[in-house]
């Protein structure tokens, strides 16, 4: 009796481990960039012609307007940008890089029971394929709710560093921040020129923040700890994320599907840790500053990221 009772649990048992590396589930978010802060920076270019500041918006807004797709299980999750006909069609190296440098760009695989993360990102013509562990964020759950897509969702809030390889990450200085810098250029004498007319270079505007505050919108009817980016580690799908200016929202999911997706790492490109790849972007882009240092048209910073 012992054993048939045994060998009965030990079936059942078999059966619901089977089940759970079975089951799969798509979601699909629409990230959302707010580019107002750059919007105003060009305002106060008197370099910038209207016509030039209209093409520079309506690129930005393509840039930081993206649909991701997350495939993922019980353990294990890849995301991915949706790739449109046109964009792909026209793609350039430019064009990939401000793709990478904007959220988009390579497949993110995550491992949340090994607590691990690979990305594969292309960088000035480069492939590199960052491997790292998992950010475990100290979230604090509240007893704030919200429905998303039919969905009952909790909020959780965190705060984190941000990615310095991330442009989404910039805000504008603040004007203590200018004031020093303009000390530290000028040797505390007074500029010989106008103040509008010292700036020649749109990043000289903008820096990273110490630390950003993320509001995470989950759900516990979708038990997996999984979400959009590198964002784990809820009791539920994450189905919205805000930094305070990049929204992440889910539209769309879809349980068991028939149609099953691999769900693994990528392999191409140098192996490298997220902190040296971060490293490696600053360097590139402190050169690329210098190298377009004094450009009046865009404030020194060139917009083409196409054709």
């Amino acid at each position: 009796m012992y054993k048939l009772i045994f060998t009965l649990v030990l079936a059942i048992a078999s059966y619901v481990g089977l089940r759970a590396q079975e089951f799969q589930g798509i979601a699909v978010y629409e990230s959302k960039t707010s580019t107002a802060d750059f919007k105003t920076q060009m305002e106060g270019n008197k370099n910038m012609t209207p016509d030039i500041q209209k093409m520079i918006e309506e690129r930005m807004k393509k840039m930081f307007e993206k649909t991701f797709i997350l495939n993922f299980n019980k353990s294990s999750s890849i995301y991915k940008e949706e790739e449109k006909l046109e964009a792909s069609a026209q793609a350039s190296a430019g064009m990939r890089m401000m793709s990478s440098m904007t959220g988009g760009g390579g497949t993110l695989y995550k491992n949340v029971k090994e607590k691990s993360y690979t990305v594969d990102k292309e960088f000035m013509g480069k492939e590199f394929l960052v491997k790292d562990s998992l950010t475990n964020l100290n979230w604090k759950l509240e007893s704030e709710t919200r429905i998303i897509g039919g969905y009952t969702c909790y909020k959780a809030t965190a705060v984190k560093a941000p990615s310095t390889s991330d442009f989404r990450n910039f805000r504008p200085k603040k004007e203590e921040s200018k004031k020093e810098e303009d000390k530290k250029e000028l040797g505390k004498k007074e500029p010989t020129k106008p103040t509008e007319e010292k700036k020649t270079n749109f990043m000289d505007a903008i820096e990273l923040p110490k630390e950003i505050t993320i509001t995470a919108w989950y759900t516990p009817e979708i038990p997996v700890n999984q979400g959009p980016e590198s964002y784990w580690g809820l009791p539920g799908l994450i189905l919205e994320v805000n930094d305070g200016k990049t929204i992440t929202l889910c539209s769309k999911v879809v349980l068991n599907s028939k149609d099953k997706v691999e769900i693994k790492a990528s392999t191409k490109g140098k192996v490298i840790s997220q902190k040296d790849y971060d490293e490696t972007v600053i360097k590139k882009m402190k050169d690329f500053r210098e190298m377009n240092q004094g450009r009046g048209a865009t404030g020194g910073m060139p917009m083409r990221f196409g054709g």
